[in-house]
């Protein structure tokens, strides 16, 4: 029963997508631009999404002569009509929302570390680092192939590096190991060009690593900040980094330079603003913060100057993560007040919430998937990983995290179906479409 209700659930869900992709085609090919930018921005629709002409027209015309044949007949309207079938042009622009819903996904152990805090995937999607309470940084390469022979002859080699540990010692695909902070890191990033990784920890430092070299295994870089570096984030020039700390405004650091600038025009902020995540936005015209203070803050790529807060934006309770969406419109946040939220830029409006996840203790996450159709996050009560809809803040899944404990992180792919969880329990997990 409850497997009949969530592909319901979800059948609704791409009904709702592909009725509300019609609206706004239909609107803006009869020039109500006004009205298809109010649609879309309400539903979370692109703007330029395709349709043929007067298609919304096609299919009213027809449901309504089909209601009026069961009419006639004696037979009960359909609660439902099927648009999918009656499209057949493919509204949807990405063909794996299609598969999507097909998708299930397996846990793999992919290693025994202290306390493991956060990760990271690389842009590319080729590599993922993990940072621990132990100062080690981890580099894992994800083996990514279109050709669908070499995709099930590497998901076999991941599942054998991933095996339980042997009599030789344990089988991990780590390709770097990383030591030269002397307290935990709280946060990784990757250059958005070259083969650098950055990590900022409680020691106040933020260091860059060349993982291009096997022998490495201490930076070539070192920022020395003043607080402890709660988040980092590269520009996606590379030229300029962003780190959030215990101070209430983000350290904006020239990359080749290392010269620090401070926003000249910021808010009044409290002595409970220290940083929990900085994010740039995909073209770096703005970042955004998530503070302890429970504020999310909006900020101006350029002059670093805040053009919206969202005071109290997860009440009195912090807020732990922030990040754009691909199309710079939204920011979703997480806080400890167990509310996932998704905010209107434009406006500072709150657009969706996404409830039944309880974490009010760790620095939880919540991220979208790849194709920013879902969105993923913790519940610490039960350990599980909660799936909701982006769309319609629907609940469509719940999966056991496999951790002994609540993850502490949860961070997923930009290029594909995959994510990866960090518990307290000492394990970092990989999560991979099983094909």
């Amino acid at each position: 029963m409850e497997g009949n209700n969530l592909e319901k659930t979800l059948q609704e869900g791409n009904l709702f997508r592909q009725l509300n992709c019609l609206i706004v085609a239909h609107l803006r090919h009869h020039n109500l631009t006004q009205a298809a930018r109010a649609v879309a921005s309400a539903t979370m629709t692109p703007l330029d999404v395709e349709a043929p002409p007067n298609k919304l027209l096609e299919l009213v015309a027809k449901g309504l002569a089909v209601e009026k044949d069961e009419t006639l007949r004696g037979v009960p309207s359909s609660t439902l009509f099927d648009l999918g079938t009656a499209l057949g042009y493919g509204l949807n622009p990405d063909p794996r929302i299609q598969k999507v819903h097909q998708r299930a996904f397996q846990s793999t152990r992919q290693g025994i570390f202290l306390n493991t805090r956060c990760a990271r995937f690389s842009p590319d999607g080729r590599f993922v680092a993990t940072g621990s309470a132990d100062t080690s940084i981890k580099l894992f390469e994800v083996m990514t192939v279109s050709n669908s022979v070499f995709k099930l002859a590497q998901i076999s080699k991941i599942k054998q590096m991933m095996l339980p540990d042997s009599k030789e010692g344990p089988v991990r695909p780590v390709i770097r190991t990383f030591y030269d902070h002397v307290q935990p890191i709280n946060d990784l990033d990757f250059h958005p060009q070259s083969t650098v990784l950055i990590s900022g920890a409680k020691d106040n430092t933020i260091k860059f690593f060349d993982f291009s070299k096997a022998t490495a295994k201490r930076a070539f870089r070192v920022i020395q900040d003043t607080h402890n570096v709660r988040s980092v984030s590269f520009h996606p020039s590379g030229d300029f980094l962003l780190a959030g700390t215990d101070h209430p405004i983000a350290h904006l650091y020239d990359v080749n330079t290392f010269q620090c600038y401070l926003s000249a025009n910021s808010p009044e902020i409290g002595v409970n603003g220290a940083i929990n995540q900085v994010r740039y936005s995909s073209t770096g015209g703005m970042y955004v913060t998530a503070s302890k203070d429970g504020a999310i803050r909006l900020w101006d790529g350029v002059s670093a100057s805040c053009v919206r807060a969202i005071a109290g934006a997860h009440g009195t309770a912090e807020a732990t993560s922030a990040c754009f969406t691909k199309d710079q419109r939204f920011v979703l946040s997480c806080g400890k007040d167990s509310a996932v939220k998704l905010w209107e830029i434009g406006t500072g409006r709150l657009v969706k919430q996404y409830l039944g996840a309880t974490h009010m203790q760790l620095r939880c996450q919540a991220v979208f998937n790849d194709t920013e159709e879902f969105v993923l996050s913790i519940d610490e009560p039960s350990n599980e990983i909660v799936i909701w809809d982006a769309l319609t803040a629907d609940k469509v899944a719940k999966w056991p995290s496999n951790h002994i404990g609540a993850p502490r992180w949860i961070e997923h792919s930009p290029t594909e179906a995959a994510f990866i969880s960090c518990g307290t329990d000492r394990s970092v997990r990989f999560w991979k479409e099983n094909l």
